[in-house]
């Protein structure tokens, strides 16, 4: 199963994108979701930036196994989960 989050429309809303990211983890966990698509879009990078931070707390980077950078598309990032 892959989920997929674009942050386009949010850009601008700090707690909204949070509340965003936050959401789309728990819905992966909760249905054992192998892949989560994050669309930040291109932009400045800014976003992109922020997502990654999200992702790098401990708390969160504990439910994922990986983060892929999309080599195609530099407005893209890839989650793994691996389930048991």
């Amino acid at each position: 199963m892959k989920l997929k989050l674009d942050l386009h429309d949010i850009y601008n809303r700090g707690t909204d994108i949070d509340r965003a990211l936050r959401e789309i983890m728990d819905e992966a966990v909760a249905k054992k979701a192998t892949l989560v698509e994050i669309i930040p879009g291109k932009g400045s990078g800014q976003l992109k930036k922020r997502v990654l931070r999200f992702l790098d707390q401990k708390d969160v980077k504990a439910l994922y196994h990986r983060v892929e950078k999309d080599s195609k598309n530099f407005g893209r990032l890839f989650v793994h989960f691996r389930w048991k």
